[in-house]
């Protein structure tokens, strides 16, 4: 049977809920994040700050320079996890197959379901609707045969809408389509395919498997299935968690590598009591330690290791800095686990490895 798979994703949510609460903010440009004077950066805006350039994780200093009449707000997760518990609940109405992806958004896969007379487009329709009545704001959705076409299409006509892939239509809608839509395609990589004459799908297709994993290793896999519209991946309700990490941006530049060892301790510290709290923890694969540095260019060093307590910290962090060896402005660690699934089977990257294939 093919797939009927919904993508949801409540519009500018954390923005949502704030103009929801206040009705003064509508219309208004908002945004939801830390403070200029501590080098907070934007979470979240609504779409009257994004006509000015704003987006999500900038600075928001740099934001209030781009619109200076944006409302920055400070986020208020108690009120947002709320909505989240509401919405969640509406979703699990449809199907028990919900793979929350955040506070807002989820796959459900509905294959099979009776409700609205088994049709994926009216069931994403209801389901929408329910989340204005209920919740007071708007949603978007995606209706498709697979996880990856359905996230993509609920971004097709944001907000408050929806769109559906029909299987017949899958190969002619995603030959056109860029290829930095492709799951683990970010900046760096999309640039690379840039180099190479690749800009579509279509593009893509003109390689065969071999070469592409000569040149982005076991992610050229992924490329060869994704731009074929296949993803076979399962809508899985216990997604396990693959890593954990805090990180801190400072509010004066860190100066030397010396200043960064300081500064690793209490972040080893917080990251340390998040570990404790996991029951149970799962298999610790790698550990990591990332750095922004003050012209924002980022990195990330990593080592094989089995618990926390096993890395040698401070030397990670050295390898890390001695890329670039100038003033850092944030700092990370974290630890990813072991997972069950083979990347090569098309598993979604994690929020920091959106450039898989240019560390491969």
């Amino acid at each position: 049977m093919t797939r009927k798979i919904i993508h949801c994703d409540c519009d500018c949510f954390y923005a949502a809920i704030e103009m929801r609460d206040d009705p003064a903010l509508v219309g208004r440009p908002v945004a939801v994040g830390g403070r200029a004077e501590t080098r907070g950066v934007v979470a979240t805006c609504n779409y009257e700050a994004r006509a000015f350039g704003v987006r999500s994780a900038m600075p928001t200093g740099r934001a209030l320079r781009m619109c200076p009449d944006l409302v920055v707000l400070p986020p208020d997760f108690e009120r947002y996890r709320a909505a989240s518990r509401q919405i969640l609940a509406i979703y699990r109405d449809y199907t028990d197959k919900v793979e929350p992806l955040s506070l807002d958004e989820a796959y459900l896969d509905v294959t099979g379901v009776d409700r609205c007379r088994g049709s994926a487009t009216l069931m994403a329709e209801e389901i929408r609707a329910r989340i204005f009545a209920e919740v007071g704001i708007t949603a978007s959705a995606g209706i498709a045969p697979n996880k990856f076409l359905a996230k993509v299409a609920s971004d097709w006509r944001k907000p408050n809408g929806q769109f559906v892939i029909r299987p017949e239509e899958v190969d002619a809608f995603v030959v056109d389509l860029p290829v930095k839509k492709l799951f683990g395609v970010g900046q760096v990589t999309a640039a690379r395919l840039e180099r190479l004459g690749i800009l579509t799908c279509g593009d893509l297709r003109e390689w065969a498997l071999a070469d592409l994993i000569a040149r982005f290793g076991k992610f050229g896999r992924s490329l060869h299935r994704l731009c074929r519209g296949i993803d076979e991946r399962s809508v899985s309700p216990d997604r396990p968690r693959k890593s954990l990490s805090v990180e801190t941006t400072y509010v004066t530049d860190l100066p030397d590598l010396a200043a960064c060892v300081a500064a690793v301790t209490p972040l080893l510290d917080d990251f340390q009591r998040r570990f404790d709290r996991l029951d149970p923890a799962p298999a610790v694969h790698k550990a990591f330690v990332k750095i922004r540095f003050n012209d924002f260019t980022r990195t990330t060093a990593e080592c094989v290791a089995t618990t926390p307590a096993a890395v040698d910290w401070p030397a990670l962090l050295a390898t890390a800095h001695a890329r670039q060896a100038r003033p850092v402005r944030l700092l990370g660690v974290g630890v990813r686990f072991v997972e069950e699934a083979d990347e090569a089977h098309g598993a979604q990257p994690g929020l920091f490895d959106e450039d898989a294939a240019a560390r491969d």
